[in-house]
């Protein structure tokens, strides 16, 4: 189909695409137009990777937002608005990126992917909106007025509503959008799948489910000394001495000016390839691509001061690079950015760079296929989806002949079993995981408190709409496992029911805890907690501190809190102690929505001996020993919170990364999810009347900021951050206000004489003249001494940073996340 025939587009597009050169769509393209994409009909499409999918999106969108009327400049009209949904936060960025080029046609675009409080009201001034599923659920639960104005949504990589993690708020919110907009259209993107019609069935829409692919896609086993291709052609690669098949191939990729995408399954393993894959393609560099790579190297440095970061620049540096979860963002995007650029050209990954990420490339290697499975207790094989959305990678439009994917075998008896498990088969079909009890309490309750149901008939009937009910087979199961969670929800004061209990209202706390995007069981979890502490306090004004700690009768059972220890905190009304910042890290770590650190060999014996220690600090009674899965998810909650600890108290995030054996994206998504737990537990405590908020807060910035309590204040400061924090303080700065008031020179010489950034600090901070124009630095020797407790809260920041007092290595973008 020729550009120009597409129907119902605003008159722009066709211009546009031959810009990008396009002047015909691919053929799914053109069968979703045929099948009324562009004129508002449901559609599901299920094509492989780089085959299109996205271009369908958008030519939904358009046609969904623009009444057709030319307006007399470079556009149409616009007077609706799409959402584009997306499981991750990365895609959403990617998107963003992506869809900005149609802002020259008058189109506005925003991306929302935080904040589940906010109701996103500016969003409603947006033409396109680009979020993750879990954003756009939080948008229903707080009421989002423009959600009810949608014209198109799209859910892109739908198939993974068959991820037990993430597909059921997918599954919940397309049913919750269909049913509060019964015109909405619904076009829905998905890799090849095994039933894509039961997708189609389920929305109500046309299907285009095509294996078609711009480039040749040629699928194989590397076994021996050749590739065994699924056409059953041979091709010889050979393996020197002392070299391995990955090595091999992209060895003989690069020969070919190619790219290659390994896939392994562990970071320990990507780390490792990578490192050894870097003196493959050292060799292959021009002496410009080496000093690209340099500068590249030294922005990943600059990152984070880890061991993992360092290890990534020295990778890049010689042309490699590894990619897996414990990244932070940054470095990713350095990685990703560099190998779309054919810099870096092979990239160990483990499989998040599989999951939708723009990074093709000529060759994809599948090295493991096989992976841990902790439910198993041993190595399981991957999914044939899974394996085939890595080899989708393969091959990038436009810039090569074809793409290669493979996986590699050590026996004949493997090479048959690699053809027959994966190049041979079908992808699996998607199945509905909605009706496990996890997925249904939060949902359940959402429901409820937004008034899509308002009783359990109700309930049922709004499930009716969602995929599980269009494929089970168990009529009874849904029912049952509804009646189970309503009863935990009232029991939990979350749902009251009236009426014959058939009528059912959230509670003001269960409307809380649906807004704030909780789990219902992280919601309980942490009230009984935070309950203890003044049950705690109450017992304390009757009975001495050294009283035992068994329960009796008439006291709460559990063991006593932190708070017996614990300084006490005078205001003139009260002197009733409060939680530790320990107890509160534990109490939030031990919540299903934070996922603890596991126990590795030898940690038991460490956590237990501290947990026993510390027992006074845990809000909520410590479980027996004898208990052992209970004990043991005790200690890995202890072993997260630790980490928390160690944040907050200012240790080197190098120092925490060895320590706990992750990497620098994992310290930044355990500090978020607490911040934004304790955010909620804050709200909760709030609610309910429960006098410990001020701990909350200040535990919560402490750990945003990985701050000690006297750099609470100064850390706030935009621009400031953990290690600039310090330094100011150690120029005898120690708060908001005396960064208002300071002298420019002592800023500027605890900043190292960086004039850009002490003046945007001083003007954060409202210094009534914050130009750095003509100011010279006062080194901290030459600023008032300072006083013999800031000179000691400097020393024991030192022994536990372990920064000797005055080192000069500056990390400050480490606290400004």
């Amino acid at each position: 189909m020729d550009v120009a025939d597409i129907p119902g587009v605003p008159s722009w597009v066709p211009a546009h695409l031959r810009e990008q050169d396009i002047e015909e769509l691919y053929p799914p393209q053109a069968e979703a137009v045929e099948r009324g994409v562009t004129d508002g009909e449901n559609l599901v499409a299920s094509v492989p990777t780089a085959s299109g999918k996205t271009l369908i999106a958008e030519l939904a969108m358009f046609s969904a937002i623009t009444d057709g009327k030319d307006s007399g400049d470079d556009g149409d009209e616009t007077d609706g608005t799409a959402l584009y949904i997306v499981p991750l936060r990365a895609l959403a960025s990617e998107k963003r990126t992506e869809f900005e080029q149609f802002e020259a046609y008058g189109l506005d675009v925003g991306v929302s992917t935080g904040n589940y409080e906010s109701d996103g009201g500016w969003l409603g001034d947006k033409d396109v909106v680009v979020a993750t599923s879990e954003k756009v659920d939080s948008l229903v639960r707080n009421d989002a007025p423009w959600i009810d104005n949608l014209d198109c949504v799209v859910a892109d990589e739908v198939h993974l509503v068959d991820d037990g993690e993430r597909g059921p708020t997918l599954e919940v919110t397309l049913a919750k959008l269909r049913k509060r907009n019964s015109d909405l259209q619904t076009v829905a993107l998905s890799a090849t799948i095994g039933n894509a019609e039961a997708l189609a069935t389920w929305l109500d829409a046309e299907l285009v489910d095509s294996t078609w692919r711009p480039i040749d896609l040629k699928k194989g086993v590397h076994y021996g000394q050749a590739l065994h291709l699924e056409d059953g052609s041979q091709t010889r690669l050979p393996v020197r001495d002392s070299e391995k098949q990955t090595a091999a191939i992209v060895r003989d990729t690069l020969e070919d000016d190619g790219s290659t995408l390994v896939f392994v399954n562990s970071r320990r393993n990507a780390e490792a390839a990578a490192r050894r894959l870097a003196s493959t393609t050292e060799p292959h560099l021009g002496d410009e691509e080496r000093e690209r790579l340099r500068e590249i190297a030294t922005e990943i440095r600059e990152v984070s001061d880890t061991e993992t970061s360092d290890d990534l620049a020295a990778a890049v540096e010689d042309g490699a690079a590894f990619h897996h979860a414990g990244l932070s963002r940054e470095h990713r995007s350095l990685v990703e950015e560099a190998f779309q650029e054919r810099l870096v050209k092979v990239i160990s990954a483990t499989p998040t760079l599989a999951a939708g990420v723009n990074t093709p490339s000529r060759r994809v290697v599948v090295r493991d296929w096989r992976r841990y499975d902790g439910t198993a207790g041993g190595m399981q094989p991957l999914s044939v989806l899974e394996v085939h959305q890595m080899m989708g990678r393969a091959g990038r439009p436009g810039l090569d002949p074809y793409g290669e994917a493979l996986l590699l075998a050590s026996s004949h008896d493997e090479l048959d079993e690699l053809f027959e498990r994966y190049v041979w088969a079908d992808p699996e079909p998607v199945r509905s995981k909605l009706a496990a009890e996890p997925a249904l309490r939060t949902h359940i309750l959402s429901t409820v408190a937004s008034g899509f149901a308002n009783s359990r008939a109700g309930l049922l009937e709004f499930l009716e709409a969602t995929l599980y009910a269009s494929q089970t087979t168990e009529s009874g199961r849904l029912k049952t496992v509804v009646d189970e969670v309503i009863a935990y929800l009232e029991a939990n004061d979350f749902l009251t029911r009236s009426d014959g209990d058939d009528h059912l209202r959230a509670t003001s706390i269960g409307q809380t805890v649906s807004r704030l995007y909780l789990d219902p069981m992280s919601a309980a979890e942490m009230l009984d907690g935070l309950r203890e502490v003044e049950q705690t306090a109450s017992q304390q004004g009757t009975r001495s501190p050294h009283d035992g700690q068994t329960a009796t009768d008439g006291e709460p059972p559990g063991f006593e809190t932190a708070s017996e220890l614990a300084s006490a905190k005078v205001d003139g009304t009260d002197d009733s102690p409060d939680p530790t910042a320990m107890g509160l890290y534990h109490l939030v770590s031990r919540t299903p929505d934070m996922y603890e650190l596991y126990l590795r060999s030898g940690d038991e014996e460490e956590y237990s001996m501290e947990a026993y220690e510390r027992e006074r600090e845990f809000l909520g009674a410590m479980p027996s020993e004898f208990e052992d899965d209970r004990f043991e998810d005790w200690l890995s909650a202890l072993k997260t919170a630790r980490l928390l600890e160690d944040w907050a108290d200012e240790c080197e995030e190098g120092v925490i990364t060895d320590r706990y054996d992750i990497g620098p994206g994992d310290i930044r998504g355990k500090v978020e999810t607490a911040s934004w737990l304790l955010n909620a537990a804050e709200r909760l405590a709030g609610e309910v009347g429960l006098d410990v908020t001020p701990a909350i807060r200040e535990a919560r910035v402490r750990v945003e900021h990985g701050v000690r309590s006297e750099l609470v204040d100064l850390a706030g400061v935009g621009g400031v951050g953990r290690k600039r924090a310090r330094r100011l303080y150690a120029a005898g700065i120690e708060s908001r206000e005396d960064l208002r008031e300071a002298e420019k020179g002592v800023v500027l010489g605890a900043l190292r004489g960086r004039e850009k950034t002490a003046q945007n600090i001083l003007e954060n901070a409202g210094h009534r003249d914050p130009s750095m124009d003509g100011v010279s630095a006062i080194e901290p020797d030459e600023a008032p001494a300072a006083t013999e407790s800031e000179q000691t809260a400097t020393n024991e920041t030192s022994r536990d940073t372990g920064e000797e007092a005055g080192e000069s290595a500056d990390q400050s973008s480490l606290g400004d996340f």
